[in-house]
């Protein structure tokens, strides 16, 4: 596939926009602008709303609409770059979502493929064009994460997305080496987002654009850092990524494998780990919440493991 995108690429450390949640399920709208503040002041690549950790299949219209345009204030005054994310599991509010996000005026709107049936290749094409056209000149990001109804690979991504040159990006799970060499074949004109603990990989196997990244979800600074990092000392970044994904796969894999709190539930436990903003850990019902404590206990286990994140 060749890349017919006129837009110019996106890349680099993306922090995702976390809902602090109140006891009463509803959104901290106050704690969502601190939020934002932070990560502008963290210099962080950009911000984007409305990811699986964003709690986007668990808002309102009203919510979501109040969500973008705090965002798309507070990141305009500051010239962060912003991505807000219209996905919804529903077609038609999501094409309501991208519409209403594209007055806004961000760097990209991010789309899942609808997901109560899963599309075949051609309804996905069909799709993405609907969704381009209601965007009105603003890409899109792809967002097709391992717990999507189907998971393209490469080149069923490839196929779906060259005949709509909108789609500048995908965010997605990578895979082995056999998964990267079909990444470059068939991906080679978009900027793929891979998992955020798995980014100095996938800068060394000259795949990745970035990620919007987890990392940041414990240390938005901190992932800056390594990210800036990749360009001058690979190998000091491989380091660092192998001792994140140990921490990982030893202290928070478990809350989703052994206990079965969601993806959500984890990004958020890492904010707390970090203690960097007033995030929390609490999921609006009905998904389950890690208490706290959890944080505090493994905060300063973070910290001996991985000081390069703490600066």
């Amino acid at each position: 596939m060749t890349d017919k995108t006129p837009h110019p690429a996106i890349g680099g450390n993306w922090a995702s926009l976390l809902l602090p949640i109140a006891a009463d399920d509803g959104i901290e709208f106050d704690k969502l602008g601190e939020e934002i503040d932070i990560l502008v002041e963290a210099g962080v690549d950009g911000i984007y709303s409305n990811g699986t950790s964003g709690e986007f299949h668990n808002q309102t219209e009203e919510e979501f609409d109040r969500i973008q345009a705090m965002l798309a204030e507070r990141c305009k005054v500051s010239s962060t770059p912003f991505v807000i994310g219209a996905c919804q599991p529903d077609p038609l509010i999501m094409l309501n979502r991208v519409r209403r996000a594209a007055a806004l005026d961000a760097r990209a709107i991010q789309v899942i493929l609808p997901d109560w049936w899963p599309l075949s290749d051609a309804e996905a094409v069909d799709f993405l064009k609907r969704a381009a056209d209601t965007a009105d000149g603003i890409p899109l990001i792809l967002y097709n994460p391992p717990h999507a109804k189907r998971v393209l690979a490469p080149q069923e991504l490839g196929a779906v997305c060259g005949g709509v040159p909108e789609v500048i990006g995908i965010k997605l799970a990578d895979g082995d080496d056999s998964w990267y060499a079909e990444a470059r074949r068939h991906l080679s004109g978009l900027s793929l987002f891979v998992p955020g603990h798995h980014l100095a990989t996938g800068i060394r196997e000259g795949v990745a654009a970035g990620a919007f990244s987890n990392v940041a979800c414990l240390s938005p600074r901190g992932a800056q850092i390594w990210t800036a990092s990749m360009r001058n000392d690979i190998d000091a970044a491989l380091d660092l990524e192998r001792r994140i994904c140990a921490f990982m796969d030893a202290h928070i894999v478990p809350f989703r494998r052994d206990l079965g709190y969601s993806n959500a539930a984890l990004d958020k436990l890492l904010s707390a780990i970090g203690n960097w903003g007033p995030v929390g850990t609490r999921l609006r019902f009905p998904y389950r919440s890690i208490d706290a404590a959890e944080a505090v206990r493994l905060r300063p286990i973070a910290h001996s493991l991985l000081p390069d994140l703490f600066p």
